[in-house]
């Protein structure tokens, strides 16, 4: 069985003691400003400023989304609109007709004449046109 006094039979072990302020490190403003400002220099990687500051990337790349955040914020209180209204017109609304297709048309050229025929002439008319046409062509 398990008792907490063997632990103590065991002898010695060792013990670290921190010293120093045993808390969070506090950035203002400024600090966090001047960083990313240095991340968003021409050339710049996030993660040699995080070193050479002793942060974690990810604490910068935070800092980054919140000033991006606040800098949107400042542009709408300035009164620009984050987003433009739609406006409408009250149109009627009409069933979309068929697509009318031209008619065909048909060239005939005969005896130095053109005849353009539209779909749905009459066929006897159309051959007495061009008997006419051939008629007049020839020499009598």
């Amino acid at each position: 069985m398990f008792d907490v006094n063997d632990d103590a039979k065991a002898g010695f072990r060792r013990v670290e003691i921190l010293t120093g302020p045993g808390r969070r490190r506090r950035w203002s403003a400024e600090e966090k400003a001047q960083i990313v400002a240095e991340t968003l220099a021409p050339g710049a990687r996030v993660s040699e400023v995080a070193r050479r500051w002793q942060i974690c990337p990810q604490q910068v790349f935070g800092w980054r989304r919140q000033a991006r955040v606040d800098q949107a914020g400042q542009q709408r209180t300035e009164g620009e609109p984050a987003f433009v209204p739609i406006v409408t017109e009250a149109v009627p609304v009409t069933k979309p007709g068929r697509c009318v297709s031209p008619p065909s048309v048909i060239e005939i050229k005969l005896a130095g004449a053109v005849v353009r025929v539209v779909s749905g002439t009459d066929a006897t008319l159309l051959s007495e046109v061009l008997r006419a046409v051939r008629a007049s062509a020839t020499p009598t």
